[in-house]
């Protein structure tokens, strides 16, 4: 599945509304991209995450039509997609168009979904949700959050799209909510087995802060990080080595989580903790004993991360960080040699902590760096890359920044 690449390059990159759609501009909104400071894979398995909203995102220009119709252009596809709001359906979706269309769909099916974990906890009212009146919509989409660099390209379209056509719909839908349409569209219209995490982090953040999420419960709580007063910033290394969580070791790892869930008689991997680990090492075998240890030993380090960004301030996260990208490593084994050589790179040359993020097999490491450190940490990666004959990666800063809004 193909998501927002950057709005610099590509042969449609000069391409705008106007230049596709005649029908009037109604509004523009944006929405995020996320790093996950901590918390990886727990999110489908009902534990927690840490995620922050970044300064990269993903910008949705729309206009009303006085028809049914839905299209959709941008400035990376040279197309123009279009579907009928009556004929809505995860089978006449395909491409990254799917996960605009698939907020649509998502949304004219969440009051059959009421009953689904994420909105009851959500708390929204579904029974306002009504297309049955829409009108259509042009929606013309730019994007300089990365493909494929676990930075969540996805999730930020979705959310644009979700917030503007809510607000063009007149639904009153809640965020936490509109994260459960989100989540519902990437899973049944793009084919994707994601939890939660990426839509509330771009529809929750907050500007130098990062989002605590119980993903049971939906309960989100704001933690400040205080980066900048510390003297310190995300660097994040894109390796350039892509992914698809359509595919692959995603859905085979989510498989083992819930094989290890049933096999040790729970809901899921959230009801147990590390004194569990025995009992489960003497259940479980070997493969799946990993994979389940990755999980619950994750969830306690978000947990003790957040105590420890309240009690002794961002500095003392680091061996956390290191501890979370050497259990993706070997447990869950989701990481491949140039996530592992920016990470090791990083922590010798001056990293506090460093780790892969996002779902794995690609895309992006992070290092929380001392400021006066980023330009040096940068180099060494960058040299260490050429010197194992690696795709040079991209190497920038992020920082926490506000979630979903309208621009104009």
């Amino acid at each position: 599945m193909t998501t927002p690449t950057e709005t610099s390059g590509g042969a449609g990159q000069a391409r705008s509304y106007a230049s596709v759609f005649d029908s009037p501009v109604a509004g523009t909104w944006s929405a995020p991209g996320r790093v996950n400071l901590i918390g990886e894979h727990t999110d489908y398995n009902d534990g927690f995450v840490l995620p922050f909203a970044i300064d990269k995102r993903t910008v949705v220009t729309v206009g009303r039509r006085d028809d049914r119709l839905l299209r959709v252009a941008s400035t990376f596809d040279e197309g123009v997609h279009e579907i009928s709001l009556d004929e809505l359906d995860p089978s006449a979706m395909s491409g990254w168009s799917a996960y605009v269309f698939g907020i649509a769909w998502a949304l004219s099916v969440a009051p059959q979904h009421a009953d689904a974990p994420a909105f009851t906890a959500a708390g929204g009212d579904l029974s306002s949700i009504d297309l049955s009146s829409a009108t259509g919509l042009d929606v013309f989409v730019e994007s300089d959050v990365p493909i494929g660099a676990g930075l969540s390209s996805s999730a930020a379209l979705e959310c644009s799209v979700a917030v503007a056509v809510t607000e063009l719909w007149s639904l009153d839908v809640n965020r936490p909510t509109l994260a459960a349409v989100g989540q519902l569209a990437e899973n049944d219209a793009v084919g994707a087995p994601t939890g939660i995490m990426d839509q509330s982090a771009s529809l929750l953040g907050r500007a130098d802060s990062a989002v605590f999420l119980d993903c049971r419960s939906l309960e989100a709580d704001v933690v400040d990080l205080g980066f900048a007063a510390a003297g310190l910033e995300i660097l994040v290394v894109d390796t350039h080595v892509e992914h698809a969580h359509a595919t692959g070791g995603y859905v085979d790892r989510r498989a083992s989580c819930e094989r290890g869930a049933e096999a040790l008689g729970v809901t899921s991997l959230r009801d147990l903790d590390v004194d569990d680990l025995t009992r489960a090492s003497e259940v479980l075998d070997e493969e799946t004993f990993r994979r389940v240890r990755h999980v619950v030993t994750e969830n306690q380090r978000v947990l003790d991360t957040v105590r420890t960004l309240r009690t002794e301030g961002a500095a003392a996260i680091g061996a956390l960080l290191d501890a979370s990208h050497v259990s993706m490593r070997d447990d869950f084994e989701i990481s491949v040699p140039q996530l592992d050589l920016a990470v090791a790179t990083a922590q010798r040359s001056g990293a506090i902590g460093a780790r892969m993020t996002g779902g794995g097999f690609g895309g992006s490491a992070i290092a929380l760096v001392p400021s006066a450190e980023r330009d040096a940490v940068a180099a060494a990666v960058t040299a260490a890359f050429a010197e194992a004959g690696f795709t040079a990666p991209t190497i920038f800063t992020v920082h926490p920044a506000e979630g979903a809004r309208r621009e104009s």
